[in-house]
């Protein structure tokens, strides 16, 4: 017979298995909670990566439409910029002959040859359009082909540039005037404005082999992605500047159209056709040859009179025998025998004129600028473009405005520098603001003068008699 003790014991034993089976049920919830909330995250999550995907794929579709139609602006009109700067890259001598003719002939050849270049080189551009820019000094051009006996003419040059810009909507030939770096500073901004053009898929640089273009090409290597996007043409030999640098571009010569020989300024070319006034006027602001006196003397309005009297052409074997005074062209001549002219320089045989700029009025200086008087017509007697010259050749002046006007003239650079043999010659040779023995002046780097032409000793040793 069962005691109380014996059911207190089941009674026990029957209670905590209720207690374990609450526990059970209690885990059991707590745990269908925690799925619930877990799948009630993970459906959330789920809708919004399908919201998120489905905006992605529509945004995609969006950026590709963008894309497509961006990369149809950027393939619209692809062209091929070609940058010459006119000291390194110079036209055969046959085109230059030739004039007005010439400059076109040359421009469709320089299009035929690089249309079929970028063709074979760069297969991906589709018919770009070719651009191209050659910076020149045209006068200094003009004075440099007549002393090599290329031209004759000094409207042969301006004739070949005009025929050369009226040939190609895209070419075109830009006067730079005289002044040092002139080319340079515009070809740099010019190739740092093409360089990150989409439009723009290659660029020709010509140069000369000066270290302002080896070094700015030496900075563009820091960007390898660029270099590919420029080409050198190679007109003169690049020398030593160049010759590091040039390894690390695609490089290109057109024998055909350029010239691949340095072109020199003798003093005495022989000149070639008819040698006129006019073209005296080129090869030298003040002309140093003389001739005797005859009957058959030059008018001083006759430009385009033939030395001869007969309109044949002169030879440069025949000009030391013609028998006119040159000098009766030039300005008026005073009676008997002219005193022999000089040239001075210093020991290092630098050309040394004497003339004391700190001497002069500044305010009168500024006041015959302003004028804009001929320094050809007051200086040497003759404007050999007077009809069509655009400076004052009608006032009298006194000797001491002629003395002013001198030292006006001598502020412009003379192309020859100290090397100059021309005893007229009415151009500066030294910078008129430095000062012997400082290689500088307040100007800097923005002076017209040549570095060289500062600090130049002014102690004459040697003249040489002309």
């Amino acid at each position: 017979m069962a005691t109380s003790q014996t059911f207190l014991e089941r009674y026990a034993r029957i209670g905590a298995l209720d207690q374990q089976k609450n526990e059970l049920i209690e885990e059991l919830l707590t745990r269908i909670t925690d799925l619930e909330n877990s799948f009630r995250q993970e459906k959330l999550d789920r809708e919004r990566e399908t919201r998120f995907n489905r905006d992605i794929q529509l945004h995609e579709m969006e950026l590709m439409d963008q894309i497509s139609r961006i990369k149809t602006i950027m393939d619209r009109e692809p062209f091929v910029v070609v940058l010459l700067d006119g000291e390194g890259i110079i036209f055969r001598d046959d085109f230059l002959q030739l004039g007005e003719q010439g400059g076109r002939t040359a421009a469709k050849q320089l299009w035929t040859t690089l249309e079929a270049y970028v063709a074979e080189t760069f297969p991906g551009v589709i018919s770009p359009k070719i651009m191209t820019k050659i910076y020149l000094n045209v006068k200094g051009f003009g004075e440099m082909c007549a002393r090599n006996g290329i031209t004759s003419e000094p409207t042969t040059i301006n004739d070949f540039i005009r025929g050369f810009n009226e040939s190609l909507s895209f070419f075109e030939i830009v006067d730079i005037g005289a002044g040092k770096n002139k080319a340079h500073d515009k070809i740099r901004e010019s190739l740092k404005l093409y360089l990150y053009n989409c439009h723009c898929h290659q660029i020709f640089l010509g140069c000369p082999s000066t270290s302002d273009y080896s070094r700015f090409l030496e900075d563009i290597l820091t960007d390898g992605d660029l270099t590919g996007r420029i080409s050198l043409v190679e007109g003169l030999p690049f020398e030593k500047d160049m010759e590091a640098v040039k390894e690390s571009y695609r490089v290109t010569s057109f024998p055909d159209i350029f010239r691949m020989v340095k072109m020199v300024a003798p003093w005495n070319a022989p000149w070639r056709g008819t040698l006129t006034t006019a073209s005296r006027s080129v090869l030298t602001p003040s002309p140093t040859q003389q001739f005797q006196q005859t009957s058959a003397p030059l008018s001083r309005t006759s430009t385009s009179t033939n030395l001869s009297g007969t309109g044949a052409p002169l030879s440069a074997s025949t000009i030391n025998q013609v028998s006119t005074d040159f000098q009766a062209v030039v300005r008026p001549k005073a009676s008997g025998s002219s005193p022999p002219k000089n040239v001075e320089r210093n020991k290092y045989g630098q050309r040394v004129d004497r003339f004391d700029f700190k001497a002069i009025n500044r305010d009168e200086l500024n006041r015959l600028k302003k004028l804009k008087l001929c320094n050809y017509y007051f200086l040497l007697g003759e404007c050999p473009n007077e009809e069509n010259c655009y400076h004052d050749h009608d006032r009298k002046l006194t000797r001491q405005e002629l003395h002013t006007l001198s030292a006006i003239a001598r502020m412009t650079p003379c192309r020859f520098g100290l090397d100059c043999s021309d005893p007229e010659c009415i151009y500066g040779h030294r910078c008129p603001q430095s000062e012997p023995g400082k290689k500088t002046c307040f100007r800097g780097e923005s002076c017209r003068f040549e570095p060289v032409a500062h600090g130049i000793d002014t102690t004459i040793v040697k003249v040489t008699k002309i």
